[in-house]
């Protein structure tokens, strides 16, 4: 399990804030914990393979350690993994994205495989996502949709080009559904995955 930063903010670079209120984070500690209890269990017992790894990394760099949670609900931490359209490892990365983060793939290369290569390509995008919009939540939700996704939802809302974790919830109806559920279940998966004693996992 991967220890909450105490007392964090909502654009502490240090810490993904876990304690923001929402009726769609609950909705989502409820799945985890009820209907989708098994599947959840499972990942966290497969998180500790590559749990130390990537806090490490994340570490090195100042960057949340409840982003370990990302690569739970993109992979379920497995570095093989492929989606139906093409996405591939750990991170979930499409080739162009990886390709254009420095991973080789080309012919039986795909560095998409490796747990730490990929981690890295990861993290330097998720911190370039962050400088660019100003917030965790808001650089998950690129992560999920794009950057052109999220930054016009924000302009179209807001009126900004950064926001804070509030403005995630702001721009939620201009976002892609699976964004829209995408950050909640991050942020679900960091609570429940930080403490699963008190939810009974």
């Amino acid at each position: 399990m991967v220890p909450a930063t105490p007392g964090t903010q909502a654009n502490d670079a240090t810490g993904l804030n876990t304690d923001y209120s929402h009726r769609r984070i609950d909705e989502w500690v409820t799945r985890l914990t009820t209907s989708l209890h098994g599947d959840f269990r499972q990942s966290l017992s497969r998180m500790d393979t590559y749990a130390s790894m990537i806090t490490r990394k994340l570490d090195a760099r100042s960057m949340p350690r409840e982003l370990v949670y990302l690569a739970m609900i993109e992979s379920n931490f497995n570095p093989t993994a492929r989606s139906r359209v093409g996405a591939v490892g750990l991170w979930q990365f499409m080739g162009g994205t990886a390709r254009s983060l420095g991973l080789r793939v080309r012919g039986r290369t795909d560095e998409r495989k490796n747990p730490a290569q990929s981690t890295d390509a990861a993290l330097t995008y998720l911190s370039s996502l962050y400088d660019r919009f100003g917030s965790w939540y808001l650089a998950a939700a690129a992560y999920n949709s794009g950057a052109g996704t999220v930054s016009k939802a924000l302009r179209r809302v807001t009126g900004q080009t950064k926001g804070t974790d509030a403005d995630f919830f702001r721009i939620l109806h201009a976002l892609p559904r699976e964004t829209q559920d995408y950050v909640p279940k991050l942020i679900a998966t960091a609570k429940v995955g930080n403490d699963p004693a008190r939810y009974g996992l």
